[in-house]
């Protein structure tokens, strides 16, 4: 199977939205509208992201992608981790529920390689680190291209050297988790000076990402050096998003935006809320853990519509969102691209 060159074909990419967001019908709906939809599998069992494969081949022919998280354990001061579960538990005991257990996951890693190598996408990308070289290999082929999500040169240099065909360059004004290979507290830099830096180290096809919800502001990706530009925060008001009613009022506010440990123990940027003020300053560096401990208590808060305790992520550009069907959204903005050309 020979790999299709996507970045060839679509200038927007749809992101992939871990968590609940991406769906197989959002997937879907950026694909038959011209750009190049993800399945997130992250969080998710391989036999879930199984079936969302299966829905979205149901539903179009098109070229889409699937995302996987690639492991990383690092240290973890335990003693930090046990404090903070005793901060938040106060906030477990208001909604009847017990924290869940902190431990680390490899999310499945080897379960949905082989599911990927097996289904043979258009697209493989990687968050959160790039796989050893002979996994790039095997990946490509398989068949699909594969895409690495960088924060830096070094990063854009290391996944280089590794093979892939494309790097998605994240900015700082990202929504979600940053997708730093090592989960430090260096300050992200802002998108469009990330991308001329990264296009001095790489040859690679770059994919913009971070703060882009408009066709201006995809015009601006493009004329700064990327081939494609992925939205993310900009279509989790479409009907087709699987993103909580609670989290979608959210984005009807005015409510700045900040990156948080709060409540995964990773950096992520989303709507400041309560738990983010009372709880970001105490979250200990400490990924997946923090994600399991908080769980529970996320979930409970999502179920009761309680804004001030979910995790509310969201890139500096959420207000450009539009509760807009995705196909609609996606397709009048590869038709006014078209006009700018």
């Amino acid at each position: 199977m020979a790999i299709v060159d996507v970045l060839a074909q679509i200038s927007i990419v749809g992101a992939p939205l871990a968590g609940g967001p991406s769906t197989p019908r959002l997937t879907a709906a950026v694909c038959e509208a011209g750009g190049l939809g993800f399945i997130a599998a992250g969080y998710r069992t391989p036999a879930e992201v199984a079936n969302d494969i299966a829905a979205v081949r149901a539903s179009t022919e098109r070229p889409f992608g699937v995302n996987l998280f690639v492991p990383s354990q690092n240290k973890v001061d335990e003693r930090a981790l046990a404090a903070y579960a005793e901060h938040v538990a106060i906030e477990a005991e208001r909604y009847g529920v017990a924290l869940g257990e902190p431990r680390w996951s490899d999310d499945d890693w080897a379960a949905k390689l082989e599911l990927v190598l097996r289904v043979r996408p258009a697209v493989v990308s990687f968050t959160f680190g790039c796989p050893d070289p002979e996994v790039v290999a095997a990946v490509r082929a398989a068949g699909s291209a594969v895409w690495c999500t960088v924060t830096s040169t070094a990063e854009a240099a290391h996944a280089t050297a590794a093979g892939v065909d494309a790097l998605v360059v994240q900015g700082a004004e990202a929504g979600g988790h940053q997708s730093s290979f090592d989960d430090n507290d260096t300050a992200p830099s802002p998108l469009l000076p990330l991308l001329a830096r990264v296009g001095r180290v790489t040859d690679k096809p770059l994919v913009a990402a971070g703060g882009i919800a408009t066709p201006a502001t995809i015009t601006a990706a493009l004329a700064a050096g990327a081939s494609a530009a992925q939205v993310g925060s900009a279509l989790m008001l479409t009907p087709e998003a699987g993103t909580s009613e609670a989290h979608r009022a959210a984005f009807s506010e005015d409510a700045p935006t900040n990156l948080t440990r709060a409540f995964t123990g990773r950096r992520a940027r989303g709507i400041v809320n309560r738990f983010m003020r009372e709880y970001g300053g105490l979250a200990p560096k400490a990924y997946p853990h923090v994600h399991y401990l908080t769980a529970p208590l996320r979930g409970a808060a999502r179920a009761a519509g309680d804004r001030d305790v979910l995790n509310l992520w969201a890139g500096r550009a959420y207000r450009f969102a539009q509760p807009r069907p995705a196909a609609e959204l996606i397709s009048s903005w590869v038709e006014e691209l078209g006009r700018r050309r």
